[in-house]
Order: C-alpha cells, then structure tokens, then sequence
C-alpha cells in the first residue's frame, strides 16, 4: 500500500498531513504507530487526514503518533488551511474538526489564524472522574483545566525553566483525575499579555509548541484573572499568539512550514 504525504512544522510541532479527498486509505492505529516512529517510520506528533465535505473546504481528523484519535490540533489545522488556501487561490477557508466548523484566514505568507472555538469548560465536558469546580483542581500546584476538544491541565509557576516537564507531565497525564489523560503545560507569566509555555502532550511527550494548548494556557490564565484578552505565548520553538474574550471562540494566531513531501510504501 503507497501512502502518500506532505510533513510539516508549526513552532517545530510536527505533523504530517495525508489527502483522503480522492483515495480512501485505511488508517488503523497500528499503521500511524509505524508512520509515527522516528527510527522506522516518517515520524510526526500528529497526523491530519483530509476528506471532503459538504459544508466546508474539507473535513479533518486527527491522530497522536500513538494511534490514539484527537478532536483538536491547532497546528496541523493551520497547515491543512495554508494547504488548501495554496491549493484554492483564497486567503480563507474553513475546515470542518469534531471542534465543528472552525474558519481559518491567513496573515502573511506563512501566518495562519483559526478560530479554534469555544473552550469547553465543565467538569464532565474536559472530562474529569468527578464533579467539581475546573479553575482550581485539588491536585499538587493548584492547577487549572479546560478542553479545547482535548483535556487540558494548566499549572502557574514562578520559573517554568526549573520545571521537569517530562516527569511532571507524564506523572499528570495519566492522574485518575482525567479519564481521557490530559494536556499538561506550565505557564510562566512575563506580563499579562506575554507568557513563557512549556508542554506535555497526551501521548505524545514534551512539544516544543502547541496550538490547541497554547490556547488552553491562555484561556486558563484569563479564566483565573492573571492575562488580558490578547496574550503572546512564548513556546519552546517560537512565538504564537491567543485571543478570547471570555465567551466566544479562542483565536489562535501562528506560524506553519511545509518541510517535505513523500510516499509511505508498506
């Protein structure tokens, strides 16, 4: 079977983007566990497959490099968009995720912005294993949590650089707490518009940028009074930008390279 593919970088969060419009390939988990290897595979942390839809540019579905399915990537999702602006001739497109529609415009030659949604903020809409109020978790930190079709958990330190990302947030990832896992990230704030964010991805270990947690950062900040509206968010391989108002979507504003393209034959 010929797979065939098109990496790409947002921040250095890599992903790889497979066209499903014109060819239908089954993709099991087992097979994005072997795309997904680094040693043996093409290797990416996530994986977006293209399909088309009815009432929008395209259909999207997501994968971690472990085969387990996501509802949100902020960072393949400005790649498919800057893919199919590219492809269209438009500086806007709109793309259907299990977030629902989300509308992406473009700003410069490789800035995408997405409207990423509402966050979803519920005990049992993240989810969590048992009611309670979500801006102050009774965990070890004191940490927040929100979904942005993904679980999301929010720790606010005084020096995230003195943080050991890797054994924090694995320890916090798989916390009874959260059913599904989660997203853990620490959030180092500089100013109320500027924070420092380092990341744990849900099976897929320390990233070096997120959008969808990068959002899920911003939104926990402001949910607990501690950021403004507008936030730049300082990842560990560059800069992205996040926008809510408290209500409506959160704006998510970033970089996205292309880096190859190639064909997967198994």
């Amino acid at each position: 079977m010929m797979i065939a593919f098109e990496k790409m970088h947002a921040n250095g969060d890599d992903f790889i983007v497979v066209d499903l419009r014109h060819r239908d390939v089954p993709l099991p988990p087992e097979l994005i566990r072997r795309l997904g290897d680094r040693e043996r595979g093409i290797g990416f942390r996530q994986l977006a497959a293209i399909s088309r839809c009815d009432d929008a540019t395209a259909r999207l579905l997501f994968w971690n490099a472990d085969g387990t399915p996501l509802d949100a990537c902020g960072s393949a999702t400005r790649g498919v968009a800057l893919k199919l602006m590219e492809e269209s001739g438009t500086d806007a497109v709109t793309i259907r995720t299990g977030r629902g529609l989300l509308h992406c415009s473009r700003r410069g030659r490789t800035q995408i912005a997405v409207d990423m949604g509402p966050p979803l903020l519920h005990w049992s809409e993240i989810p969590l294993a048992t009611p309670m109020e979500t801006e102050i978790l009774p965990l070890v930190g004191d940490p927040a949590a929100c979904s942005m079709g993904n679980p999301h958990c929010t720790f606010f330190v005084e020096h995230v650089e003195q943080v050991d990302v890797e054994v924090r947030g694995r320890a916090i990832e798989t916390d009874p707490l959260f059913p599904e896992k989660t997203n853990v990230h620490f959030v180092q704030i500089l100013a109320r518009d500027r924070i420092r964010l380092r990341i744990w991805e849900r099976g897929a270990g320390i990233s070096s940028g997120s959008g969808s947690c990068s959002c899920a950062a911003v939104v926990n900040g402001i949910r607990r009074g501690l950021l403004a509206e507008t936030v730049e968010v300082q990842c560990d391989g560059g800069v992205l930008g996040v926008s809510w108002n408290g209500t409506d979507g959160v704006y998510l504003i970033g970089p996205v390279e292309p880096v190859f393209r190639g064909e997967w034959i198994s």
